[in-house]
């Protein structure tokens, strides 16, 4: 028997009200992004599925002050990178920066993977392995704004709203980030 599948099944379901009352919908839209990018920065797997409930946690807390002039994304990110900054300015941070350490294997699942061979995966898995270490050795904040722009794929104004800076310089140091990524890339190939 042939099934047709109705026009309404392949609608993109709408977010959420600019609110935050229904949790549950907001953390199941947001929360996989959140922690890709919490995963991304801190390369601890356990501290970042702490943060990204900290990040739901706080977002609820403080519901009642989001004015709606932005995205609730852009709002979720900007919590998660103040949650970054709060733990790399401690000790305890430090000490998982510097024992931490992620292996491209623990979150090849959450990046897109379109290897048709044995040979070219491996070959993206070095590159992939490569690029991770340049970006590691990356500035906070241009880590940061990489990982907010290549990774989450958020747009330069929403970098700028979810990092508290303005729009030139979330281009400038996106720019050297991607030129050490880039310089980098080169010498190694």
């Amino acid at each position: 028997m042939k099934t047709i599948i109705a026009e309404h099944d392949l609608e993109i379901p709408a977010a959420p009200s600019q609110t935050f009352d229904d949790m549950d919908a907001m953390i199941a839209l947001y929360e996989v992004r959140i922690f890709r990018f919490l995963m991304a920065s801190i390369r601890d797997r356990d501290l970042a599925q702490t943060m990204t409930q900290e990040t739901f946690f706080r977002a609820w807390n403080a519901r009642e002050s989001f004015r709606g002039d932005c995205a609730p994304q852009t709002w979720l990110m900007r919590i998660a990178v103040n949650l970054v900054r709060d733990h790399t300015r401690t000790g305890r941070f430090k000490f998982w920066k510097k024992t931490a350490t992620v292996e491209v294997s623990d979150v090849a699942h959450w990046l897109p993977n379109h290897a048709s061979s044995a040979e070219s995966g491996l070959i993206a898995r070095q590159q992939l392995e490569s690029i991770w270490q340049t970006v590691a050795g990356l500035s906070d904040r241009q880590r940061t704004i990489f990982l907010l722009r290549f990774v989450e794929e958020l747009e330069l104004p929403e970098i700028a709203e979810a990092t508290n800076l303005p729009v030139s310089t979330v281009k400038s140091h996106l720019y050297r980030a991607l030129e050490t990524v880039r310089k980098r890339a080169t010498e190694r190939s």
